[in-house]
C-alpha cells in the first residue's frame, strides 16, 4: 500500500515538473525527467532513438562526414499533455519535500543510463573504415604489437561503473544538440532521420529529393572527400620528402668520414647487373623479379616510366621507334634527383634542362651503338640508375615497342627480334609485367595483350595500365567501354590490377609537374570517377607507382632466397668439376688470366733491351746484305767490271753508288732494321718457355704481336741521318791494313760464289739434268731443255775462242749461232739465244772474277802504291771493301736507333695494345678460350652472385 502511495507521489512530482516546463520556450533535457516518464517519452518520440544510417551506394569505402558543417542545435518545442490534478495539499507538500531527493537519485541513475546509451548509438553511427586501410599507415594496424590494448581496456570502467557517475548535464545536452545538427540541413542522412519524426515542423519545409539526386549528391561529396584526403596525403608526402632529403644530405656530408651503406635497391640492382652478364649454363636461370614494361609502339610506355621516375629522361620522337634496346632503370631514394650509368661516373642533374638533354642524347647514342649494322633493335641492355627524394624503389626494364608491320628503313626481322626480346624478359616466372595499352585507339588493334596473355595466362604477375584516358574519354562514344577495358573484359588477358593514367597533353616539352597537375585535374572532373566506372585507387601514376613497388618487393621477398639456394647448388657443382679437372691450377677467370699474360708479354718486351750489341749488328748486317746484294752485283759491279780500264770502272762505281745512296739504300736499311726488330720480338713472344709455358696465352700473344707491329712506325728522321752516314762511308777508299784487305777479298769471294751458285742452278733448270743425273735418277730432258742445251754448247764454244768477249752478243753473232744450230736440225729463236747467253756469260764472268780474287790476295802492296807500274789492278776488291764498311757502319747506326729509341717505342705500343684489349671484352673472350677459362669464369660469376644475394638477403631481413 505504501508503495502505491509512493508511486502516486512520484507521478505527481513528474506532472508538476511537466507543468512547470510547458510554459517555457524550448524543451527540458531528457535527463531531468523521471525514469518512468522518460521511458514513456521514448515510446512516443521515436526520433530521439539515434540509429546508424545505412548508405547503400557504390562508394561505401569513402565518407563525407568530415566535410559536413557542424551547426548549433535547435530543438523543436515539444508539447506535453497532462491530466487535471486535484487540490490535495498533503501530496503537494510531500512532493515538494521529497523533490530534491528524487532529483538527485533520478539524475544519477538516468544520466548514467543515458550516457551509456548515447555512447552505444554514437559507436553504431561511425562508418565502416575497413576500406580505408590504404590511407592509414601500417603502424596503426600493427599498434597492438607495441601497445597492450587489453590492459587499457581492463583499466577503463565498464558500463555499470559509468552508470554510477553523474555526468555534466550541460555538456551532454550540447553534445546531443551538435549530433542532431550534424544530421540536419544539407546532410544526406537528414531525410532518414526526420522521416521518423511525424511531428517535426521543419520536415514540412524540407523538399523531397529523388533517389538519383541523393546518390549523385553523395557521390559528389565522397569524391570531394577523397580529393581532400589525396591533397592531405600529398602535402604529408611532400613534407616527408623534404625531411628525407635533409637527412640524406646530412649523410652525404659525412661520406668521407664513414663508409656509406648501400641502399637495398642498389644492392639488388648490382645482383641483376651481374646476372645479365652471366651465361646461363648448368641449368641455372635468372628468375629474380623485374618490372618489365611492354606495350605497343607509341602506347606511352616511356611516358609512364618517366612519370614514375619523375623526369623526362628518354629520347622522344613523333611516331618513330625510339627505344631500340632494353633500358634497365633502377629507382632509389637519394638527396638529389640525379641519374648515372652503370659504367660511367658522370652524374646528370635531372633538375637542369641541359643535363636532361645531355642524358637523352647519351641514351640515344648508346642505343645506336648497341644496334649492329643491318639491324633495327638490339637485345643488349643499357643500365641506368635514377636517384631522388620520394622515388619508389624498384627495377624497371623498358623494352622496344611491339610492332605489327615492318616499315621502310627497318630490318626485315625487326618484328621477330622485338617479340623474342619481350618473351625473354617476360618468361621469367617472377617478372612483373607492366602491360601498357593506349586508351585512345581501338582495343582490337592491340598486339601486346595477346603476347602477355601467352606468357602469363592467369594474370598472376601482370598489371594492366590504360594510358591517354583523357583522349579516350573525349573520343569514345560509350564510356562504359573504358570501364570494360579497365576491368579486362575486352581482352583475353587477366591481370592483378587495372590502372588508368594520363601522361600529358602530347607536348614533349611538358614538365613532370605540369603533367601531374593536369592528370589530377582531369580525374577530379572526370565522369569516370563520378559515375563510379573507376575507383579512386585505380587512377593516377602515383597510385600506379605505389602499387607496382609493393608488388615488386613482395615478389622479391618471395623469390630471392630460392634463387640463392639454386646458385649455391650451382657453385658446388662447378667447384667439384674444377677440382677433378685442374687440381694444380688456380681458378683464374678471363680477366685474371689476361693480367697474367700481360705481365709475361711486358717481360718479353723488356728482354729485347738485353740483346747484345754484337748480336744486333751481326743480324742487321747480314739481313741488309741479303737485301741489297742483288742490286750491288747486278747494277753496280757487273756494269762497272765490263769497262776496259780502271778509271772508267771507278767512275761508273761512284756514280751508281751515289744514285743508290740518295734513293734506295736508306729506305732499304730502315726496312731491314724494322723487320729485324719484328723477328726478334716474335721470337721472344712465341718461343716455348719450358714447363712453365702455358699454351692458353698463345692466341693472345700472337694478336698482341700483330697489332703492335701494325701500329709501330720507324722514326721518320732516321732515313735522313742514315743517308749522310752511308754516303760518307761509301766515299772512303782507304784500306788501312792487310787484314781489312783480306776481309774484303773474303767478302767478295763469298758474294761471287753465292751468285755463281745461283747462276749454275738457273742454267741447270734451263738445260735440264746432266748425263750423271739422268743415269742415276732416271730423268730426261724436255724438248725445250734440249734446245737450250744445244744453244748453251754453241755459246760456250764461242767463249772459248774469245775469253775477253764483251757482255752482249752482236747481231751477226746471233745469226751465226742460229745457223749453226739449224745445221744440226735445231730451230731456235733469237730471244732464246740471248737468254741463254746471259746465263752462260754470267757464269763465265763470275768464274773469271773469282780467279781474279785469288790473284789479288797479294795485291795489297800494289794498292798502297796505287797500282803504279803494275799489271795487277784490284779495284773490284776496293769496291767490295767500301760496300762491306758501309754495311758495318749502317748496322751500327741502326743498332743504336733500335736500342735507344725503337725498343722503348715498341714497348709503349705493346702497353697501349694491351690496354685496348683489356677494355674490349669481346676480344678477350675471343683470344682467351677453352674449357678451363669458361669453367673459371662461370665459377667466379656464380660466387659473386651468391655473395651479393647473401648480402642482399641479410639487408632485407634487417629492413624487416
Amino acid at each position: 500500500m505504501w508503495r502505491l502511495r509512493r508511486a502516486a507521489v512520484a507521478c505527481e512530482v513528474c506532472q508538476s515538473l511537466v507543468k512547470h516546463s510547458s510554459g517555457t520556450k524550448g524543451s527540458l533535457p531528457l535527463q531531468k525527467l523521471h525514469l518512468v516518464s522518460r521511458s514513456i517519452y521514448y515510446s512516443h518520440h521515436p526520433i530521439l532513438k539515434l540509429q546508424r544510417p545505412h548508405f547503400r551506394t557504390s562508394f561505401q569505402q569513402f565518407s563525407s562526414l568530415t566535410n559536413l558543417p557542424l551547426r548549433k542545435l535547435k530543438l523543436s518545442p515539444i508539447k506535453y499533455g497532462y491530466q487535471p490534478r486535484r487540490n490535495f495539499w498533503p501530496a503537494r507538500l510531500a512532493a515538494r519535500l521529497l523533490k530534491l531527493r528524487y532529483l538527485i537519485l533520478g539524475s544519477a541513475v538516468g544520466g548514467g543510463y543515458t550516457a551509456k546509451k548515447t555512447f552505444d548509438q554514437w559507436k553504431d553511427m561511425i562508418p565502416d573504415l575497413s576500406d580505408y586501410k590504404w590511407i592509414v599507415p601500417d603502424i596503426v594496424w600493427e599498434i597492438d604489437e607495441y601497445i597492450d590494448l587489453e590492459k587499457i581496456r581492463k583499466a577503463l570502467p565498464d558500463s555499470e561503473d559509468l552508470a554510477k557517475l553523474a555526468p555534466d548535464f550541460d555538456k551532454i545536452v550540447e553534445s546531443l544538440s551538435l549530433l542532431k545538427d550534424f544530421f540536419t540541413t544539407g546532410s544526406p542522412g537528414e531525410t532518414a532521420f526526420r522521416a521518423t519524426d511525424p511531428g517535426s515542423e521543419s520536415d514540412k519545409r524540407y523538399r523531397k529529393v529523388s533517389d538519383k539526386e541523393k546518390i549523385d549528391q553523395l557521390q559528389e561529396e565522397l569524391l570531394h572527400t577523397q580529393l581532400k584526403y589525396q591533397r592531405i596525403l600529398e602535402r604529408l608526402e611532400k613534407e616527408n620528402k623534404e625531411l628525407r632529403k635533409l637527412v640524406l644530405q646530412k649523410d652525404d656530408k659525412g661520406i668521407h668520414h664513414r663508409k656509406l651503406k648501400k641502399s637495398l635497391i642498389d644492392m639488388y640492382s648490382e645482383v641483376l647487373d651481374v646476372l645479365s652478364d652471366y651465361d646461363a649454363s648448368y641449368n641455372t636461370q635468372d628468375h629474380l623479379p623485374r618490372v618489365v614494361v611492354v606495350g605497343d609502339q607509341s602506347a606511352g610506355k616511356t611516358s609512364v616510366l618517366e612519370m614514375i621516375a619523375q623526369a623526362r629522361i628518354f629520347p622522344r620522337g613523333s611516331g618513330e621507334m625510339m627505344t631500340r634496346s632494353p633500358v634497365k632503370v633502377t629507382l632509389s631514394e637519394g638527396p638529389h634527383h640525379v641519374a648515372l650509368f652503370k659504367d660511367s661516373s658522370r652524374e646528370f642533374d635531372l633538375t637542369k634542362e641541359e643535363d636532361l638533354a645531355a642524358l637523352r642524347h647519351e641514351i640515344e647514342l648508346r642505343m645506336r651503338k648497341n644496334v649492329k649494322e643491318g639491324c633495327t633493335v638490339s637485345p643488349e641492355t643499357i643500365s641506368l640508375n635514377v636517384k631522388g627524394p620520394g622515388l619508389q624503389r624498384m627495377v624497371l626494364v623498358d623494352l622496344p615497342g611491339v610492332i605489327n608491320t615492318v616499315t621502310s628503313g627497318m630490318a626485315p626481322d625487326t618484328k621477330e627480334i622485338i617479340f623474342s626480346i619481350s618473351k625473354a624478359y617476360m618468361q621469367n616466372p617472377n617478372a612483373i609485367i607492366l602491360c601498357i595499352q593506349d586508351g585512345s585507339v581501338d582495343a582490337e588493334r592491340s598486339i601486346v595483350t595477346d603476347l602477355v596473355s601467352q606468357m602469363d595466362p592467369h594474370g598472376r604477375r601482370t598489371i594492366f595500365v590504360l594510358t591517354k584516358v583523357d583522349l579516350a574519354e573525349k573520343n569514345v562514344a560509350s564510356p562504359s567501354r573504358i570501364q570494360q577495358i579497365i576491368e579486362g573484359k575486352l581482352f583475353p588477358m587477366k591481370a592483378l590490377g587495372y590502372f588508368a593514367v594520363v601522361t600529358g597533353k602530347g607536348n614533349s616539352s611538358e614538365s613532370i609537374d605540369a603533367i601531374r597537375d593536369y592528370e589530377e585535374e582531369f580525374f577530379q572532373n572526370s565522369k569516370l570517377l563520378k559515375t563510379s566506372m573507376l575507383k579512386a585507387h585505380q587512377v593516377t601514376t602515383r597510385n600506379l607507382s605505389l602499387a607496382v613497388s609493393d608488388c615488386f618487393w613482395k615478389m622479391v621477398r618471395e623469390s630471392v632466397e630460392q634463387q640463392a639456394d639454386s646458385f649455391k647448388a650451382t657453385r658446388f657443382n662447378l667447384e667439384t668439376e674444377w677440382k677433378n679437372n685442374y687440381p694444380r691450377l688456380r681458378e683464374l677467370d678471363r680477366n685474371e688470366l689476361f693480367e697474367k699474360a700481360k705481365n709475361e708479354i711486358l717481360d718479353e718486351v723488356i728482354s729485347l733491351s738485353q740483346v747484345t750489341p754484337k748480336h744486333w749488328e751481326e743480324i742487321l748486317q747480314q739481313s741488309l746484305w741479303e737485301r741489297v746484294s742483288t742490286h750491288v752485283i747486278e747494277n753496280i759491279y757487273l756494269p762497272a767490271a765490263q769497262t776496259m780500264n780502271s778509271g772508267t770502272f771507278n767512275t761508273t762505281v761512284d756514280i751508281k753508288l751515289k744514285q743508290w745512296t740518295d734513293k734506295q739504300l736508306p729506305n732499304k736499311a730502315v726496312e731491314v732494321a724494322w723487320e729485324t726488330l719484328q723477328e726478334e720480338f716474335s721470337r721472344f713472344m712465341t718461343e716455348p718457355k719450358g714447363k712453365e709455358h702455358d699454351d692458353i696465352f698463345d692466341k693472345l700473344k700472337e694478336a698482341v704481336k700483330e697489332e703492335t707491329i701494325k701500329r709501330h712506325k720507324w722514326n721518320d728522321f732516321a732515313e735522313d741521318s742514315l743517308r749522310v752516314i752511308q754516303h760518307n762511308a761509301l766515299e772512303d777508299r782507304s784500306i788501312s791494313d792487310k787484314q781489312q784487305w783480306d776481309a774484303a777479298i773474303y767478302f767478295m769471294e763469298e758474294a761471287l760464289q753465292a751468285r755463281l751458285k745461283d747462276t749454275e742452278n738457273a742454267i741447270e733448270n734451263m738445260v735440264g739434268p746432266d748425263w750423271k743425273k739422268r743415269w742415276l735418277y732416271w730423268k730426261n730432258r724436255t724438248q725445250e731443255q734440249c734446245v737450250h742445251n744445244e744453244t748453251k754448247n754453241e755459246l760456250e764454244k764461242m767463249l772459248k775462242c774469245n775469253e775477253e768477249h764483251p757482255a752482249y752478243l752482236a747481231s751477226d753473232e746471233i745469226t751465226t749461232v742460229r745457223k749453226n744450230l739449224e745445221s744440226r736440225g735445231v730451230e731456235v729463236d733469237p730471244s732464246l739465244i740471248k737468254d741463254t747467253w746471259h746465263q752462260v756469260y754470267r757464269r763465265h764472268f763470275l768464274k773469271t772474277a773469282l780467279n781474279h780474287c785469288n790473284l789479288c790476295r797479294r795485291g795489297f802492296y800494289y794498292y798502297q802504291r796505287h797500282f803504279v807500274d803494275s799489271e795487277l789492278e784490284c779495284n773490284d776488291v776496293v769496291l767490295f771493301w767500301r760496300i762491306q764498311r758501309m754495311l758495318a757502319i749502317t748496322a751500327n747506326t741502326l743498332r743504336q736507333q733500335l736500342t735507344n729509341t725503337e725498343v722503348r717505342r715498341l714497348e709503349k705500343n705493346v702497353k697501349e695494345v694491351l690496354e685496348d684489349f683489356a677494355e674490349d671484352s669481346e676480344k678477350k673472350v675471343k683470344l682467351l678460350t677453352g674449357k678451363r677459362v669458361q669453367l673459371a669464369e662461370d665459377l667466379k660469376k656464380v660466387r659473386e652472385i651468391q655473395e651479393k644475394l647473401d648480402a642482399f638477403i641479410e639487408a632485407l631481413h634487417q629492413e624487416k
